[in-house]
């Protein structure tokens, strides 16, 4: 998932599969396959598959739309959000048209019907997968991502939120948004050079992908004004969160290099599937929040 693969080199797949009997037909299909070296990772159900996809690279995968944890177009869409940059590959037991088109249009690059799987059909259809996937990536890094951070832009971060918020009306699942300003930043451009606060606006990206899982979210709205999107969330989400930014941030300033300290204001808020806002109302909200910490920043005593 890290990045696309290279030629010449291993390709990470992952199979999504819980029949014993198509997963060693597609392990035998990729062996056959010797001008490329698959490396093939096998999970039997979704949960295992999230969990392997963030820790291990994985540069393919191959689902199964029938799992014991997941069927049909919800595997699709649940597999992209945890890793939307890996290309998928769709097999289904059905020689079901309408389904693999709709397994397109939710994020999978392509489909296979399992009853007319060879070694050359496989092994072309994931070679064109990551092919398409890399073209995508660098069509939309064009007007995507952020020049100075690398991180999303404002258009490129309400696009994929917009997605999950979606995924998580339909699974009822919540998410979390983080609205993260800089404080500070006039200070640091006025009295230290414009150079000196790109460097400010760098290290902060670097500090909040840093706290982040690989499924979450994070862009750059403009100027000082970060936003994330986390999709793991449980009670302590929000605690947990807090706790880790202002760890790296702790770790950040404790350089003796520095020339000033990194200070952001936060507002959390929580998306609750049953009652659907747009992103646009939950930056709105979050936003709100964190100009009140700010706030209450500046009504503090100097060394407080």
């Amino acid at each position: 998932m890290k990045r696309a693969a290279v030629p010449g080199e291993t390709i990470n797949v992952l199979l999504v599969e819980d029949n014993p009997g198509d997963a060693r037909l597609i392990r035998e299909a990729l062996k056959e396959d010797s001008a490329t070296q698959w490396k093939l990772a096998h999970c039997a159900t979704l949960e295992l598959a999230l969990e392997h996809l963030e820790s291990e690279a994985t540069h393919v995968i191959v689902l199964d739309l029938g799992l014991p944890d997941g069927l049909g177009i919800e595997v699709v869409c649940k597999a992209h959000a945890a890793a939307p940059r890996v290309p998928i590959v769709v097999l289904t037991s059905r020689d079901d048209e309408a389904l693999g088109v709709l397994a397109l249009h939710e994020g999978a690059q392509d489909y296979l019907t399992k009853s007319l799987l060879d070694s050359r059909l496989l092994t072309r259809a994931l070679r064109y997968a990551m092919e398409r996937q890399r073209m995508q990536e660098s069509l939309r890094s064009e007007s995507l991502i952020d020049e100075l951070t690398g991180l999303y832009n404002r258009r490129g971060f309400l696009a994929l939120a917009d997605n999950h918020l979606k995924l998580s009306e339909r699974t009822r699942s919540p998410v979390v948004v983080v609205f993260v300003d800089l404080d500070g930043m006039k200070r640091i451009n006025d009295e230290l050079g414009h150079a000196e606060g790109d460097r400010a606006l760098i290290e902060t990206a670097e500090l909040l992908k840093r706290c982040l899982r690989q499924s979450d979210i994070v862009g750059r709205l403009g100027g000082d004004e970060f936003v994330l999107l986390l999709t793991t969330v449980d009670g302590n989400t929000q605690k947990v969160l807090r706790r880790r930014l202002y760890e790296q941030l702790d770790e950040v300033n404790a350089r003796t290099d520095r020339r000033y300290k990194l200070s952001f204001s936060v507002g959390v808020v929580t998306a609750d599937p049953w009652i659907p806002l747009t992103v646009e109302q939950l930056l709105i909200r979050a936003d709100s929040l964190m100009y009140q910490e700010k706030q209450r920043k500046k009504s503090l005593p100097p060394d407080a």
